[in-house]
């Protein structure tokens, strides 16, 4: 008996110790700050617009054919360079040959049609003088010098008919010629060959429009990067702007160049309009290749050692503010309700720190902690570049504690609060028996 009296007495003493130590560690621990903070900092900020495009050269001529006809010969290829007059094709020459011999042929007979005619109006008007002559001596009748006179001017007409047959005959010559010519297939530029479209025994049909064979850039040296720009940010881009982009095939390299062209042509695709700003660029080193995809940033400003605070802190607002916030937005509501048969009406509107950040400088209120409390202070911003934004004007120094949200401690959410990015962590600590 008495051994269980101090065995129970033992357990209580015990527990009575344990939750004493507990107690006095808990008293110890160090209280969490309710609030999250960051400090301000000088920094380089640079604001840019982001898009992406492709790249391609900035002359590209299509060649093509004229004519229909089988491809006989290719005297370029992939890659070839090419100089301005250069064969770079030619097709089946037997068929348009033929149709020329046919046409000089055809050339021939009128011209030979044309002599004739021209002997019938001559041996006409011989006929007509001498049937004048014997008229006046009154020994031939009128009727025979009417018929005189018809026999002549239908000579003449005869004639005329032969001279435009002459011309139609020429003209057919000088078409086949012409046609003949197309048979050959001449670089109109010099460049060099990007794309080659056809092979040797291929048909190619030209009777709606000219096939494409080759498609070849003028310089390469010298290539521009189409890129489409949404219509909320195009107010940003202008010509002579600095830009600078990256290309897949090149990932640690990052290319520069000026935007030459923002085009007032909008593109809408579901409702989503953008602009096409080309970007000229000087690949010297050729280094870039036409179709690449562009990853594009346009700069629209740099600031280099200003005061800057995170953007999260420009949306930060204590709980008592939002409470008013909501409890306001509540009221306005009620006083805004529709009657039955009413439609209610909608407006959308940013606060002021949303996508438009940096274009102006604008009044913005944070909130800054001060003797362990949320202080409001009314500052100016600037430019910013999607993660920190630039202090303009206001009463905040280097090192000043903004506040970026509330800790878990104040939340009630105990270790599934929101981290302080800018704090270290603070050293955990295990209770337990080895």
């Amino acid at each position: 008996m008495k051994f269980k009296r101090a065995m129970l007495a033992l357990i209580l003493l015990l527990v009575a110790g344990g939750a004493g130590y507990a107690y006095w560690r808990m008293g110890n621990e160090e209280s969490e700050p309710p609030y999250l903070t960051a400090p301000v900092t000088s920094a380089n900020i640079r604001q840019v617009v982001s898009s992406t495009g492709t790249l391609q050269a900035v002359t590209t001529v299509l060649v093509g054919s004229q004519v229909s006809g089988t491809i006989a010969k290719l005297n370029a290829d992939f890659n070839s360079k090419v100089a301005k007059g250069q064969v770079v094709a030619a097709l089946d020459q037997a068929k348009f040959a033929a149709r020329v011999d046919e046409a000089r042929a055809n050339l021939l007979s009128a011209q030979a049609t044309l002599a004739k005619a021209k002997v019938s109006v001559a041996d006409a008007e011989r006929t007509l003088r001498r049937t004048k002559e014997l008229k006046e001596r009154e020994l031939v009748s009128q009727s025979e010098l009417d018929a005189a006179q018809s026999n002549n001017d239908a000579g003449r007409a005869q004639m005329n008919v032969a001279e435009a047959q002459v011309g139609q005959a020429k003209a057919a010559l000088n078409q086949a010629s012409i046609d003949l010519g197309y048979t050959v297939i001449r670089s109109p530029v010099d460049g060099i060959v990007i794309s080659r479209t056809v092979d040797v025994g291929q048909t190619v049909a030209a009777s709606l429009s000219a096939p494409t064979l080759f498609t070849i850039a003028n310089d390469l040296t010298q290539m521009e990067v189409h890129t489409n720009v949404d219509e909320a940010d195009v107010g940003n881009i202008r010509e002579g702007q600095q830009v600078s982009f990256t290309v897949d095939a090149h990932p640690n390299r990052r290319f520069r160049g000026k935007v030459h062209q923002v085009r007032n042509a909008p593109q809408i695709v579901q409702n989503v309009v953008t602009y096409d700003a080309v970007v000229r660029i000087n690949n010297k080193e050729l280094l870039l290749m036409p179709g690449m995809t562009a990853n594009v940033q346009f700069l629209v400003a740099e600031k280099e050692d200003v005061l800057a605070i995170p953007n999260i802190a420009l949306r930060f607002r204590p709980p008592e503010e939002n409470s008013e916030s909501q409890a306001l937005l509540r009221r306005e509501r009620g006083r805004s309700a529709p009657r039955v048969g009413q439609r209610r009406t909608s407006r959308r509107g940013g606060s002021g720190t949303g996508g438009g950040e940096g274009r102006l400088v604008r009044q913005v209120k944070v909130h800054v902690l001060k003797d362990g409390q949320a202080r409001p202070v009314d500052i100016q911003v600037g430019i910013t570049d999607g993660s920190k934004t630039e202090v303009v004007a206001g009463p905040l120094a280097a090192n000043d504690a903004v506040i970026i949200g509330m800790s878990s401690s104040a939340t009630g959410q105990g270790q599934t609060g929101v981290a302080n990015p800018f704090q270290p962590a603070r050293p955990s600590r295990t209770f337990g028996f080895r």
